[in-house]
C-alpha cells in the first residue's frame, strides 16, 4: 500500500533505486549522513568498502524529503538508527530480501508478472536507460560502483541489441517485399 509511512518509504525506495542504479545492499543501508546538504548526491560505500558520488534526480530528493518529513511526524519510528531505512531487526536496517518482498507486492499491485522485477532489474533498467540517452561509459561506471570499464560495457551490447533490432524490424531496406518505387 502507497499510504501512510510505509508509502513513504517505498516511494523513496524506488525513487532512489531507479535514480542512481544503486546495487539493492548499497539501498537498504544507505546511512542518514549519506545524502549531502543540499540533497543533490549520494556519498555510497559500495564494494569492497570503496565510496563514491552519485548525483540525485528531483524526483528522488523529493521523495527522500517527504519520507524523512513523515518520519519525523511519527514518534514511533523515530529512533537513533543511523540507517535511512531503520528496522527492528537484527541487522538494524530494511533488508534485501525485505525489499525484494515489498518490490513483488508493488508489482503485483501494479498488474505485473512479480517474477520479471526485482531489485538487479531495475539497477540494470537504470543503466540501459543511462546509456540510451547519451551517458558517458566512464561516468556510469562510477555511478556503479564497477571496479572494472567490461563490467559496464556488458550494458553497451544490449543496446546494440536493441538498436539492431529495432533496424531489422523498422528499416525499410531490411525488409525484403520493400520496393523502391521508380
Amino acid at each position: 500500500e502507497l499510504s501512510g509511512h510505509n508509502g513513504f518509504r517505498l516511494t523513496a525506495l524506488m525513487e532512489l533505486l531507479y535514480a542512481t542504479g544503486l546495487r539493492v545492499s548499497e539501498l537498504v543501508g544507505l546511512r542518514t549522513g549519506t545524502i549531502s546538504r543540499d540533497g543533490q548526491i549520494l556519498l555510497v560505500r559500495g564494494k569492497g568498502g570503496k565510496e563514491r558520488i552519485v548525483p540525485l534526480t528531483d524526483p528522488a530528493r523529493e521523495a527522500v524529503s517527504a519520507y524523512l518529513t513523515e518520519c519525523k511526524k511519527i514518534s514511533a519510528i523515530q529512533t537513533n538508527s543511523p540507517y535511512l531505512f531503520p528496522s527492528r531487526g537484527k541487522v538494524g536496517h530494511l533488508t534485501r530480501a525485505g525489499f525484494s518482498h515489498m518490490l513483488k507486492g508493488l508489482a503485483v499491485a501494479a498488474g505485473i508478472n512479480p517474477t520479471r522485477v526485482s531489485p538487479h532489474v531495475l539497477r540494470h533498467s537504470f543503466a540501459s536507460h543511462m546509456l540510451a540517452h547519451g551517458a558517458d561509459l566512464r561516468a556510469l561506471q562510477q555511478m556503479l560502483g564497477h571496479a572494472d570499464i567490461s563490467t559496464t560495457q556488458i550494458y553497451t551490447h544490449v543496446l546494440e541489441e536493441r538498436l539492431n533490432s529495432l533496424v531489422e524490424r523498422s528499416h525499410p531496406l531490411a525488409n525484403p517485399d520493400f520496393m523502391i518505387m521508380k
